[in-house]
């Protein structure tokens, strides 16, 4: 993958406050609306581009947790400890929960 995509993804997810979530859908709007042009990356879901570029992030400062699916649903290889590790860093910035994996979505969007 292009680094240059993988830090506009670092740099949008960045943007997200604490106590909200996005998708990474979203994210792949953003980028898109800025007008960066990444049709060499293969044109078909940028979402799931989204999803890799943040499985490869290595920096803990960039708040991963913070992205989930467009059902709320947290990232069973969350990369930096899976579910689990993700689900712990949002509940202790105050993210609600409709169930064990699922954010609630209508409370925490950001």
């Amino acid at each position: 993958m292009v680094g240059s995509f993988r830090e506009e993804v670092y740099k949008m997810v960045r943007r997200v406050p604490r106590g909200k979530v996005t998708t990474y859908g979203e994210i792949a709007r953003m980028i898109h609306l800025r007008g960066e042009k990444f049709s060499h990356l293969g044109g078909g879901n940028l979402s799931r581009q989204v999803g890799w570029a943040l499985h490869q992030n290595r920096d803990s400062n960039t708040p991963c947790h913070r992205v989930v699916d467009r059902n709320g649903r947290l990232a069973p290889n969350f990369a930096f400890g899976g579910a689990v590790e993700q689900k712990r860093r949002l509940e202790v910035e105050g993210v609600n929960f409709s169930d064990e994996i699922h954010v609630d979505l209508k409370k925490n969007i950001w």
